[in-house]
């Protein structure tokens, strides 16, 4: 399976855990503005970001999200915000 497009968000509370987000998050950039960035990435890249990430944040403190710009795999969020099953919204492709 090839690489997908997603972009990958956080607000984090830390000046620390947020100079390590940014570090994780600009190796796996193809774009950013500010918090939001455009990744590229396969399954492998996928998992090993979200891991990385999970690691770092404070769930009862920071938000982290990484939401397809295509419909192949659920967007997933980490953190101190619920997890809703939204499907008040499309992207188009």
């Amino acid at each position: 399976m090839g690489s997908r497009q997603y972009i990958a968000a956080y607000d984090i509370s830390s000046p620390r855990r947020l100079r390590g987000a940014l570090k994780i998050l600009l190796s796996y950039a193809i774009g950013r503005q500010k918090s939001v960035f455009e990744c590229e990435l396969d399954v492998h890249c996928w998992d090993e970001l979200h891991t990385r990430m999970e690691e770092l944040i404070d769930p009862a403190e920071d938000r982290f999200m990484i939401l397809p710009t295509s419909s192949v795999r659920p967007w997933d969020s980490l953190g101190i915000a619920p997890c809703h099953d939204r499907r008040d919204f499309f992207l188009i492709e």
